[in-house]
């Protein structure tokens, strides 16, 4: 299997977020405002220098108004098959957990992400509530994981799948020592 480099899945990133901040029409200081993300780290993230923690692309994700696997997508033009080959992975540099989008570059308000968290590995996302909403389902493949969504926590093992709205700080832990492997089915529609 074909794996990207970490310059081509920075760059894919800084394209995106680039081309998204611009179909909004919003300034580098209108959306640090928006994400509370500095400016000068968005300066960083959209030229592609910068390796952003999952937690700091989440924040520019909601700032967006889109999901976070929306920032792993290529700019290339839409098809409806996706490739195994044609798969970025990238890895988180806090958690050291890896995620590659598995949906096809095609208009639908689902994806489907990949996700390999190390033992021991967490990752916590701050951002709560955005329009429009966004729904996600979490099934895991391999191993076993919690998840916290606000201040409820659900203990996931293998074939248990948990469904939820992204409307309130989330955590995922794997407190085993065998890393876990699940998939992320993200639906974005509606209004609250």
């Amino acid at each position: 299997m074909l794996e990207a480099s970490s310059e081509d899945i920075n760059a894919r990133i800084a394209a995106r977020v680039c081309a998204l901040r611009a179909e909004l029409g919003l300034s580098l200081e209108a959306l640090a405002g928006k994400c509370a993300v500095s400016r000068s780290m968005l300066s960083l993230v959209e030229r592609g220098e910068a390796s952003a923690t999952a937690v700091v692309l989440e924040k520019i994700a909601t700032g967006l108004g889109v999901s976070l696997a929306s920032l792993f997508e290529p700019l290339a033009a839409a098809s409806p098959v996706s490739r195994g080959k044609d798969r970025a992975h990238w890895r988180d540099p806090q958690s050291g957990y890896v995620r590659r989008n598995i949906s096809p570059n095609h208009p639908s308000p689902i994806q489907l992400v990949e996700v390999t968290m190390p033992a021991g590995a967490s990752v916590a996302y701050e951002t709560g509530a955005r329009e429009p909403m966004i729904h996600q389902q979490v099934w895991v493949q391999e191993g076993a994981i919690e998840v916290s969504v606000g201040g409820e926590t659900h203990r996931l093992q293998a074939d248990d799948c948990l469904a939820m709205k992204l409307d309130a700080p989330v955590a995922f832990r794997n407190r085993t020592k065998k890393a876990a492997r699940y998939i992320v089915a993200l639906a974005s529609g509606g209004r609250r």
